[in-house]
């Protein structure tokens, strides 16, 4: 019996702890060098947290194909988890390795003790606390409660059949790592791309926090829910981060006084971030140093110039005011959705700095020649790069400058964090409470409109918006949640949004994303609604969107995991 369990056991370790054979192969070779050997001094703590900082850890934002699992994109193939056919048989397998990476980090580095001041490599402990809540909020969104280990189990270790902890129970180790990592990170704003500091920490904290409270209001009474729910809590944790942040001085919003122009400009026209503003963390693309095409290609798809099967809805462009600041229905400054030179008059200057619009520059040559968004316009759909579902063409990060389009020259940096999600969370995080006060607009949804030029929200007086995608909730609260969407569009943002307000009901489920009018085509392979808009998926998805309330919130726990370990139970809606 003994021999069974140590088999059991170690297996389970295997696969909780390298999750599939490429991943395991991958890993780095720690039986290689022991740690008697390695953890000796501030420069093996160094390079050991450096392979955290890889793509996994750190996906752009404003990259291509980011929002492509939500309302605010379409593609040609639908989105299988908004689309409700995934099953159990096709569930991945929950990866533990980059937890077993980073605890071995906390298993070992205290051998350095007495060898060197702590201060000289708290910077890296920091890191280490950092990496793990990340690589753990990654975890809770895909499974909700998920197992929290602090340190390598053994392979008889009983840690390895223990039931999954309570996700609540998960948010507060993650929010305790990152106490721990704004302590011992740096505070100062550094060149934004070697290293993580205190402030990183901080965002991340908020983002947290704001994620799981509103999971804990808006999951209350549904299979999701959490036993003794303390969303205004996690609220008040928000409210705190992201208040140190704003308060720190450090961060301030990009602005050169251009409306029309800084918010596409901060994007896409930057040749380093190391000078700006706003950029908390990004990426660096440097070809002196080889970091040219394969890397570039992988994280932000230099092909941008072109839509290849892939655009923006009409839902997402709806939800932009008018320079009024007022919702678009019933406002005479709306011009009507006839055709995309229309929809973009009056309208908050970030959505001709958000979609390719006619009369805005597309391509710039070298020698200076512009060709506008009317060109590329002209040939949708004449050729599989310039398929667009939905019509509406992706603007935003893409620099028009046509040398960085061509892979050896492509050098545009990618933001990472950026100070304008500190702002919104903070807000968000008060509206949740009912707390907010003009003052706390002023602070930071005004900043933002203030960037582009917009009108400042005002609490006495918000315009009432008939097609509110929620109409249940305080009208704040709905402006809040509309601002959020607008300022971060196609920045990955929006499928964790949906997830965590419990709004797939309201949003996805028995809808299909839509476009622009298809008369303004001149080649339409798309199926079209009976108002003559764009309807990509009315054949393949003619119920719309099938997304399960009861189920596809989480993800499946992997049948092979529930044999090997009986304490654990598979979630809701995946029986």
């Amino acid at each position: 019996m003994k021999f069974i369990r140590i088999v059991m056991a170690a297996t389970i370790f295997i696969l909780l702890f390298t999750a599939c054979r490429k991943d395991f192969l991958n890993r780095r070779p720690l039986d290689k060098v022991s740690s008697f050997d390695y953890f000796l001094g501030p420069k093996d703590l160094e390079t050991y947290v450096n392979q955290f900082y890889n793509n996994t850890s750190f996906p752009i934002v404003a990259n291509y194909g980011s929002d492509f699992n939500s309302d605010n994109a379409v593609a040609t193939n639908f989105d299988a988890r908004l689309a409700g056919t995934r099953t159990l048989d096709g569930a991945g397998a929950i990866s533990f390795a980059r937890v077993r990476s980073v605890n071995y980090f906390f298993d070992n580095y205290k051998r350095i003790e007495g060898k060197a001041a702590f201060d000289d490599y708290k910077q890296f402990v920091g890191e280490a606390f950092f990496f793990r809540a990340l690589i753990y909020f990654d975890l809770l969104k895909g499974w909700g409660d998920i197992q929290w280990f602090s340190s390598v189990p053994g392979t008889e270790s009983p840690e390895l059949l223990q039931q999954r902890d309570p996700r609540n129970i998960v948010v507060d180790n993650i929010l305790k790592d990152l106490d721990s990592a704004a302590l011992y990170l740096q505070s100062a704003k550094t060149d934004g791309f070697s290293r993580v500091n205190k402030w990183m920490a901080l965002l991340i904290q908020s983002r947290v926090a704001l994620y799981e409270g509103t999971w804990e209001k808006y999951h209350a009474g549904d299979p999701f829910g959490v036993a003794n729910a303390q969303p205004e809590k996690y609220f008040n944790k928000a409210v705190e981060a992201a208040t140190k942040v704003m308060e720190s001085g450090v961060y301030s919003l990009y602005s050169t006084g251009s409306p029309n122009t800084d918010y596409y400009d901060l994007f896409s026209r930057q040749r380093t971030y190391s000078g700006n503003t706003e950029v908390m963390f990004w990426k660096n693309f440097d070809n002196s140093l080889g970091k040219g095409e394969a890397i570039f290609t992988r994280d932000r798809n230099y092909r941008q110039r072109t839509p290849n099967e892939h655009s923006h809805t009409k839902e997402l462009a709806d939800s932009y005011l008018c320079i009024d600041g007022k919702p678009i229905t019933g406002n005479p400054l709306f011009k009507g959705n006839d055709n995309i030179s229309l929809e973009m008059q009056n309208r908050d200057p970030r959505f001709v700095q958000t979609f390719g619009m006619p009369g805005y520059p597309w391509v710039i040559t070298a020698s200076g020649d512009v060709t506008n968004y009317d060109a590329l316009y002209d040939m949708l759909n004449q050729g599989l790069e310039q398929y667009a579902p939905s019509g509406y063409v992706l603007r935003k990060g893409y620099d028009d400058r046509a040398i960085y389009h061509i892979p050896q020259y492509e050098e545009t940096p990618g933001i990472v964090y950026r100070y304008g999600e500190v702002l919104l969370n903070f807000a968000e995080a008060k509206a949740e409470l009912g707390t907010i006060t003009q003052d706390d607009i002023d602070r930071s949804i005004k900043l933002l409109r203030d960037r582009v030029g917009m009108p400042n929200l005002i609490l006495a007086s918000i315009a009432d918006d008939p097609k509110w995608d929620f109409p249940t909730l305080s009208p704040v609260i709905n402006e809040v949640r509309r601002e959020r969407r607008v300022e971060l569009a196609e920045e990955g943002f929006r499928f964790d949004d949906i997830m965590r307000w419990a709004a797939a009901d309201e949003l996805i489920v028995g809808k299909r994303p839509h476009g622009f009018k298809a008369d303004q085509l001149a080649v339409n392979p798309y199926p079209v609604d009976a108002n003559g808009f764009l309807d990509p998926y009315q054949q393949k998805l003619p119920d719309g969107y099938e997304f399960r309330i009861d189920r596809d919130y989480l993800n499946a726990i992997p049948k092979d995991q529930l044999l090997l370990n009986p304490s654990l139970v598979q979630n809701p809606g995946w029986n």
